[in-house]
């Protein structure tokens, strides 16, 4: 039986997301202390924007924003493997 989901925090790309941030922060806190305004902030920025946007997206009202906000994440996804 689907259920309907009514809430981002049911998406499971949402808690991949997530899942992806706390590894981020786990990988970083080995990082050199160098690369604390460098690298590693710009690994934070973008694995956070990764579920935020796909949240943000869900909230929206009309299908054409949720994908621009999902692309937003897709390209966040990018940046940080790069």
């Amino acid at each position: 039986m689907n259920e309907k989901i009514t809430n981002f925090r049911q998406l499971d790309i949402w808690k991949l997301g997530m899942e992806i941030v706390f590894g981020i922060y786990r990988m970083i806190q080995k990082f050199p202390r160098e690369e604390i305004y460098g690298l590693t902030s710009q690994m934070r920025r973008s694995a956070i924007s990764i579920p935020s946007n796909i949240a943000e997206g869900f909230n929206r009202f009309h299908t054409k924003e949720y994908s621009h906000f999902l692309y937003i994440a897709l390209g966040s996804c990018a940046e940080l493997e790069t």
